[in-house]
């Protein structure tokens, strides 16, 4: 095995995952760039069921109360192989799980004449929400679900929204509803996502749906697709979950606080750190699982990881770059550069968690289709 300098190191450290470095310091606090703010993406919109930006969430105060350890991860980077690392690939797995549905969906129309419905409600004309329901609708395509698709304008009413959900949920070729976020501000984004009846829930974000994935023995209509695609990116690189630790950073009701229950069910230990928690660094670096969901590029640093972790990282983040033609390019909440000498298997961004997300809600379509049609 061959070794780094701790110098060659340091450099690699203040040359790579710029947005966010690791000081810890006042004085190199101040040298922290601003947040992408507007521009950051959210993962609701670019995934599907998405990740917020919650305002209880804050890098920087995670940051700020970081004790930083720089040296340890000099000598733990310094020993680890960049071969060892796995990557898990979450484009190979979107893809074989879009063949498996399409086999099941072609078997079930074969045996009873039944093709899953996918509808989607898109309010506004927002360009990233109208590409992201193209992306579905495609995605739908390939696997030979039925997609329904309702585009409303900026100004429309709650009542306009509510009567095509109401449409939706009598309707026996539709097993799925969707409503793309986010909604126009004049809208109770509450008040129509539980207008969606629980069995065709296929985003899992009913209230009943998150409370019976909270309660042990009990099964839930539908788990939300992106914590569902990253437990499933575990279970196809047989990462074993089962008495280990686990921690998810963020507690948003789309990604984190879900995430967190998938894995306890798993029988994982789960801790689950956010911006009130003290000493996240080294809360996390306990972790032999670390799933990472908070919109803030490159927070979570190669120093708070133990060695030999997995790493799913939700997060997907604009920085600028000069080199790329578009001004600037994706990365994770997670260092990649500094975690891929550190962990035992992690996600790439782009390509990891994204992918998985679409391939989820088209599984949870299928789902509510065999359940509604007790198809086995």
């Amino acid at each position: 095995m061959t070794s780094s300098s701790p110098i060659t190191i340091m450099k690699m450290k203040l040359n790579h995952c710029s947005p966010s470095p690791p000081y810890t310091t006042a004085a190199a606090r101040r040298l922290l760039p601003p947040l992408i703010g507007h521009h950051q993406i959210q993962l609701r919109s670019s995934l599907g069921p998405t990740l917020h930006n919650s305002p209880s969430f804050s890098a920087r105060a995670i940051i700020a109360r970081s004790a930083s350890s720089s040296s340890s991860f000099v000598i733990t980077a310094a020993m680890a192989s960049e071969a060892s690392v796995k990557v898990i690939d979450g484009k190979k797995v979107a893809k074989d799980i879009r063949d498996e549905i399409n086999a099941e969906i072609s078997r079930m129309k074969d045996s009873i004449g039944v093709v899953p419905g996918l509808a989607v409600i898109l309010v506004g004309e927002r360009k990233d929400s109208a590409t992201y329901v193209r992306n579905k609708k495609k995605a739908c395509e390939t696997v030979g679900i039925k997609s329904y698709e309702v585009c409303l304008p900026e100004n429309s009413t709650e009542e306009e929204v509510l009567k095509y959900i109401s449409d939706f949920n009598d309707d026996p070729m539709v097993h799925g509803i969707l409503v793309q976020l986010p909604l126009p501000s004049h809208m109770d984004e509450q008040k129509i996502l539980n207008a969606v009846c629980i069995e065709k829930d296929v985003d899992g974000f009913h209230p009943l749906n998150i409370g019976r994935l909270a309660m042990r023995g009990r099964e839930t209509s539908f788990v939300p697709c992106t914590p569902k695609g990253c437990i499933e990116l575990l279970h196809r690189y047989n990462v074993e979950i089962k008495g280990k630790r686990a921690v998810v950073i963020g507690r948003s009701n789309i990604v984190g606080m879900p995430a967190a229950l998938l894995l306890q069910r798993e029988d994982a230990t789960v801790s689950i750190v956010h911006s009130r928690t003290r000493n996240p660094e080294e809360i996390t670096r306990q972790a032999d699982i670390i799933i990472s969901a908070v919109g803030q590029p490159n927070m979570v640093r190669g120093s708070w990881i133990k060695p030999g972790a997995v790493i799913i990282d939700v997060g997907i983040n604009p920085v600028e770059d000069a080199t790329n033609p578009r001004g600037y390019r994706l990365v994770g909440d997670v260092c990649y550069e500094e975690a891929c000498k550190v962990a035992s298997a992690i996600t790439p961004v782009p390509g990891g968690v994204g992918p998985m997300t679409i391939a989820m809600l088209l599984s949870n379509t299928l789902l509510s289709a065999k359940r509604i049609h007790n198809f086995k």
